[in-house]
């Protein structure tokens, strides 16, 4: 079986499926119809690098380095500035698929590291098309380069330049690149008869903004719905080349995104996380919840819908599982099997665990969620215009001093209450019994982080 990962940074709240009302994205749609819509589905950390390192290794950024300490309860970044990468201790799903005699390609955005030890094609995959980071810029290339793009181990040239994006009405073509990529890479690996594992990256609905000709104005969300418009058409053309090429029942397809809408870019470049509070950069449900969706004709019953409490680290889990492949022995693996869930339509009993940076900011176990520390950002960031919640102040909750809940955590039921705005009472029994649970799991959970053990951070540099 072979398997592809769709990441992308979008909204919980994005997709038609998850009832956006302009209802743009029919491809996702008729994927969600066709397959499993998860709605309980979490990535590792509110924000890009660390969310990634977490998809590849099975493992919370605290355990595989890509966390900040320098700050507390900041996220691990990497920007062309920071000299740090995925450490070689760690193990990629790539590599591990290779001794299954997989062949794998990235296309799209890294973010693991841009120095050459930290390079895709020394961590497991075989072919890259695509950028170490983000289409940040542009740059004045006489004090500091444009961020390059990558054939391989050949730099083929740099966004803004080689690679034009017009920032004045956000026109490139890149997805456009990126999905020929990926179409060519899955007809070369079919022709040979090879399984292969596609991660499919790119960056169009990240500020700033982009879309080819072709989908600009057809949108009725603005520049970022005709970016969303291009990547449903995408993978509805990658979706149909599987089908057409008669492997579509032999291929496991997963889309998902790295982290909640980036509410700060909003209205005009950012995306919906529906009803949750808060977007990209926050242990609030808008910033950790995603989309997500199973396709595997044939395999996954169509027009399922699952509350598994899922997470981005379960694609290494189940890549592996597909494969016939067993996770490594010798680490805490933080991902579980979906197969039983996606096949079976059973349910595991697992918690999420928030984490920003090294600190570890609520859990979440059945309906029930628990802050054990709130924030949004500085009141000095909030006050030059950052908001991470723009038009959602929750007095006591969306706090701009990081407060600590330790001793009797902000406790909310995620079921009456998805928007996070009515934290229980103290008081109540529900409230009592709730925490006591959570309280077990985040003793259990800390054990796992062994003491003393020097965890490794990679990044030196904090993020606002």
């Amino acid at each position: 079986t072979s398997s592809g990962v769709f990441l992308l940074q979008m909204g919980w709240g994005d997709l038609g499926a998850f009832g956006e009302p302009s209802k743009e994205t029919p491809n996702l749609d008729q994927m969600a119809a066709e397959g499993m819509l998860f709605l309980d589905f979490y990535t590792a950390s509110p924000l890009c690098s660390p969310s990634r390192a977490a998809l590849l290794t099975g493992r919370l950024p605290v355990r595989n380095g890509f966390y900040t300490t320098n700050g507390h309860a900041r996220n691990a970044y990497t920007p062309q500035d920071i000299v740090g990468g995925i450490p070689d201790s760690e193990l990629l799903l790539p590599e591990l698929l290779k001794k299954g005699g997989y062949t794998n390609k990235i296309i799209g955005k890294w973010h693991l590291g841009h120095r050459p030890q930290f390079h895709p094609l020394k961590h497991g995959f075989d072919e890259w098309f695509g950028s170490p980071n983000c289409h940040f810029g542009p740059y004045n290339s006489t004090e500091r380069p444009n961020i390059p793009v990558y054939r391989d181990w050949e730099m083929v040239g740099r966004y803004y330049e080689d690679f034009k994006i017009d920032l004045k009405t956000g026109e490139a073509n890149l997805t456009q690149l990126y999905l020929q990529e990926a179409l060519d890479f899955i007809s070369k690996q079919q022709a040979s008869q090879q399984p292969f594992f596609l991660y499919w990256a790119i960056d169009a609905t990240h500020a700033p903004v982009y879309a080819s000709k072709q989908f600009l104005g057809t949108s009725q969300r603005g520049l970022y719905g005709d970016a969303v418009r291009e990547i449903d058409d995408s993978v509805g053309r990658i979706l149909k080349h599987l089908q057409q090429l008669g492997i579509s029942e032999n291929t496991f397809v997963f889309f998902t995104s790295d982290n909640g809408a980036a509410l700060i870019s909003a209205p005009k470049q950012g995306g919906s996380n529906g009803p949750f509070l808060c977007g990209k950069q926050t242990t609030f449900e808008g910033g950790m919840r995603e989309p997500a969706i199973a396709w595997w004709p044939g395999h996954i019953p169509a027009g399922g819908v699952s509350h598994q409490l899922g997470s981005v680290m379960d694609l290494f889990s189940t890549s592996l599982s597909l494969a016939g492949l067993q996770p490594p022995s010798d680490r805490q693996i933080d991902g579980i099997d979906l197969l039983p869930v996606i096949l079976q339509g059973k349910l595991i009993d697992r918690p999420i665990f928030y984490y920003r940076g090294n600190e570890l900011m609520a859990v979440r176990a059945g309906l029930y969620k628990a802050h054990y520390w709130t924030w949004s950002n500085s009141w000095e960031e909030h006050g030059k215009g950052i908001d991470f919640c723009p038009g959602q102040s929750v007095a006591g909750v969306t706090t701009h001093t990081q407060e600590e809940h330790t001793h009797l955590p902000l406790l909310f039921h995620l079921g009456r209450d998805p928007g996070e705005k009515y934290p229980l009472s103290f008081a109540s029994e529900e409230y009592q019994r709730a925490v006591e649970h959570i309280s077990g799991l985040v003793q259990q959970h800390k054990a796992t982080l062994v003491p003393g053990q020097p965890q490794l951070n990679v990044c030196d540099q904090a993020v606002m």
